[in-house]
């Protein structure tokens, strides 16, 4: 890449990033975030609760302060200068609110202390801060005490959050606690060294660095002995596990982080030592797992929350989390590969094709459709643009040099020279005290990140060309033993999703495999496995995967029969598409999944606006998409008065004030348990909030234009194209693209306001996924039993795409299963399956 290309894309970076903060500044401060759909800030107890999410606001301009040295490495040192008076002058510590400590321990604590440290660099350089005399690390001391009887506990963790620790009055009465709080994640208690430390090694006060150490070590004590590893959620009383699995995810990530930090930082070798017996990183699997995200990345824009490992969405939402654009930073700058400023050319574009919307940018609410969330995080500001800043400067573009600093874990900068700063901890190596580990591969000295890796190109090159296609094009490709046998050659696997009753091949391979098929009175099939009639024992293992991926693929087609979202965009002046809104699906009307343009018009509001009878105004309504309120009698009533009135589709938005897809599931609209094919316009369900984001625009700008389509279209940033319509309607073409199979799960409506817990998420006269009882899993000593879909009508190919699914199999199917006893590797890895499911659905029920 050129020096003007690199030049070029940190210029835009910082356009973005004026773009984000300005509206933030403008439409927000002080309040703690910016809500840059609506144009507001987001004031907690003013909207409607986000459940843990909330408890980073503390009512002191989070993002404000989340900013500050961003500022900097921006070189935007004139506005910092203006947002350290801001801070000084406006923020209030002493807010009656309860808060997160590890949140605002890396926000607001970190961010303090950052600002400070790029503060008396700048007063030092004599030109800006001259008049700074230390006042945000005065902050930073008032904050550290009111966190500090966090650690009023008897393992010295401290308490978490939710009726933890409350900014004016310190922790709560224990009559006011949740019960909740007894545990807390690992990272939680373990990601506080870095800016507990740094406020002692700044003030001198030391009881800041004794408590997070204290807490660290407690957690170190209580690791597993054997592998050394230690869990995700501990009790914070009894030192007691809570959760045993351990990984690098969620709940668990920053402990890790901070524990080589700590020793850079601090240059204490016990936690190098930690770090070394835990986990030591590689750049080789690095820059794999890089490079398998970037391929998702490329299927769907943006990281989905939780992906599956055949690579289908699990969590759909996208929060502009900074974590990859950080990733790909930290692996330029240990390979100097220029392919990741290619990477990162490809983030700028998609934060601007798909996020940016008039008032900053948005959270994507699912990537899968391309709608988004009212929602910006302090953490896209302070993180994101830093980052992405950073992998295009050269040195001469910055006006400091940025080695002379360690990032937090929220990208704060804190300087190298407090490691020989107020060192009032003893650094005595205390893990030898529990645990002889060998040190000779240890190397005690930080490297140098100039020569931590080979500056050769075609090394990363060739441990990333394997993973190109791994998300869409390839599967691992294998020769089947039952089909080796029968003298078919090379195949893939015979897969539960491809089997069809009517193959004979198929049937062939389920015989050596010891499965037979049973065909039922009512139409369905029932697979049965008896291992000892299987050719081989390996045959019977393969016959074993095969009904494990029956197992899954029934419970999973139970879930896929409910619709997947869709997308409301607003395409006309000043949003120009930029603006997408969640939108629920109905089981009648136009399938947008199955027409590639969707349906493009103006909006118009009917009269009556409950749609419950015959339109009065249709001259306003014809050839336009008709919006309407929830409420009174059936949807599919409303669908039928408005298409006899011209509309070309309708939007029914929610009577209940202030509901939102952030907050509310997201439902399906049943029809009236009559024949639905009379209604053939497509119609989709708003909440109140975001059904109120299109009758603001319409209230200030009039004649206002929607898309709606199972999936966002692409924004031209130039918008070049924006006024070429085609003079016919886009809903009457036919062009047919497959649906989107990941749904999140949607409940199902079929009664205004009367049947909202409805059951019924299928539509009796569609195709639809075989429904099965998937949580009926029976073990005895003899045979295995489980259903088999029936035939499909188009057979898949062996490799499908990351979340396509079987659009076509038709027949019920039961899932009572037994499992042979004689076969032992069949328990374990029943047993292994079960364990997965169980530690899923956890984590599902736990804070990411």
């Amino acid at each position: 890449m050129s020096k003007e290309e690199k030049r070029r894309l940190g210029n835009q970076v910082l356009e973005m990033f004026d773009h984000a903060y300005s509206n933030y500044m403008d439409h927000a401060y002080p309040a703690d975030e910016l809500m840059p759909l609506t144009c507001r800030g987001r004031v907690r107890g003013q909207e409607p609760s986000r459940g843990d999410v909330d408890d980073a606001l503390g009512k002191f301009s989070l993002t404000l302060i989340d900013t500050l040295d961003t500022l900097v490495v921006l070189n935007k040192t004139k506005e910092f200068e203006e947002a350290v008076k801001k801070v000084i002058k406006d923020v209030n510590l002493d807010n009656d609110i309860v808060v997160s400590v590890f949140e605002t321990n890396i926000r607001v604590l970190g961010g303090l202390l950052g600002g400070h440290s790029v503060a008396i660099m700048l007063k030092d350089k004599g030109e800006y801060m001259q008049w700074y005399n230390g006042e945000l690390l005065h902050m930073a001391k008032e904050l550290g005490y009111k966190l500090l009887p966090a650690f009023n506990t008897t393992s010295g963790l401290p308490y978490p959050r939710v009726s933890s620790v409350n900014l004016k009055f310190g922790v709560r009465h224990p009559e006011a606690r949740t019960g909740t709080e007894t545990d807390t994640c690992t990272a939680c208690a373990g990601t506080l060294i870095l800016e507990f430390a740094a406020l002692s090694r700044f003030t001198g006060a030391s009881v800041f660095e004794e408590y997070a150490r204290k807490a660290l070590d407690f957690i170190w004590e209580k690791r597993q002995r054997s592998s050394n590893l230690v869990g995700v959620t501990i009790n914070i009383h009894t030192g007691d596990w809570v959760r045993k699995d351990s990984g690098v995810g969620a709940g668990i990530d920053s402990y890790y982080e901070y524990l080589l930090k700590a020793y850079v930082l601090l240059g204490d070798d016990s936690f190098l030592e930690r770090f070394n017996t835990v986990l030591k990183g590689d750049i080789r699997p690095a820059i794999e797992t890089h490079e398998m995200l970037y391929q998702v990345i490329k299927k769907h824009n943006f990281l989905p929350e939780a992906f599956t490992t055949d690579f289908r969405v699990h969590w759909a939402q996208h929060p502009l989390r900074p974590e990859f654009a950080e990733s790909t930073y930290f692996l330029y700058k240990a390979t100097g590969d220029p392919y990741y400023l290619e990477v990162g050319k490809t983030l700028i574009e998609n934060l601007n094709k798909y996020a940016r919307v008039p008032c900053g940018f948005a959270a994507m609410k699912d990537v899968r459709t391309g709608s988004h969330e009212d929602r910006m995080d302090s953490f896209f500001l302070a993180e994101m643009f830093k980052y992405l800043y950073l992998l295009f400067a050269d040195k001469e573009d910055m006006i400091f040099d940025i080695e002379d600093y360690i990032f937090t874990t929220e990208a704060h900068l804190l300087p190298l020279w407090l490691s020989t700063t107020n060192q009032t901890i003893s650094k005595k190596n205390t893990t030898t005290e529990y645990t002889e580990l060998d040190d000779s591969n240890f190397d005690w000295t930080c490297p140098n990140t100039q020569i931590l890796f080979p500056n050769d190109p075609m090394f990363a090159q060739s441990i990333r060309e394997p993973l190109k296609n791994v998300v869409d094009k390839s599967c691992p490709r294998s020769i089947s033993r039952a089909e080796e046998s029968l003298g078919s050659g090379p195949k893939p696997p015979l897969r539960a999703r491809d089997f069809m009753a009517s193959n004979p091949e198929h049937l062939e391979i389920l015989k050596k495999m010891g499965v037979s098929l049973i065909h039922l009175k009512d139409g369905r099939v029932q697979l049965v496995q008896h291992a000892v009639q299987a050719a081989s024992s390996l045959d019977a293992e393969d016959g074993l995967r095969f009904m494990q991926e029956m197992i899954e693929l029934s419970s999973q087609q139970q879930k896929e029969q409910q619709l997947p979202p869709r997308a409301v965009q607003i395409v006309s002046h000043p949003f120009f598409g930029r603006v997408v809104l969640t939108a629920g699906p109905a089981q009648f009307g136009m399938d947008l999944s199955k027409h590639k343009s969707g349906t493009r018009g103006f909006v118009a509001t009917i009269k009556p606006y409950n749609g419950c009878s015959e339109i009065t105004n249709p001259e306003a309504v014809k050839e336009k998409i008709a919006l309407m309120q929830r409420g009174q009698c059936m949807f599919a009533e409303k669908a039928r008065n408005i298409q006899k009135a011209g509309a070309i589709g309708g939007i029914v938005i929610d009577d209940n004030e202030g509901s939102s897809s952030d907050t509310a599931p997201l439902f399906q609209m049943a029809g009236d348990g009559k024949n639905t094919d009379d209604i053939t316009i497509p119609m989709l369900f708003l909440f109140n909030k975001e059904g109120n984001i299109i009758l603001d625009a319409i209230r200030e700008y009039e004649a206002v234009e929607v898309l709606l389509s199972d999936k966002a279209k692409d924004r031209d940033l130039e918008m070049e194209n924006v006024d070429q319509k085609s003079s016919e309607n886009d809903s009457h073409k036919q062009n047919s693209e497959e649906a989107s199979s990941a749904p999140q799960d949607v409940g199902t409506v079929s009664e205004e306001h009367k049947e909202e817990e409805s059951s019924d998420v299928s539509d009796p006269d569609s195709s639809s996924p075989a429904q099965s009882d998937s949580d009926s899993v029976s073990i005895s000593d003899r045979d295995s039993y489980i259903p088999g879909p029936g035939e499909a009508a188009t057979p898949e190919p062996a490799c499908t795409r990351g979340d396509d699914v079987p659009q076509e199999q038709q027949t019920e199917s039961d899932s009572k299963v037994n499992w042979d006893n004689k076969v032992q590797p069949m328990e374990s890895i029943l047993a292994d399956w079960n364990e997965d499911i169980e530690a899923f659905e956890m984590m599902e029920k736990d804070e990411l």
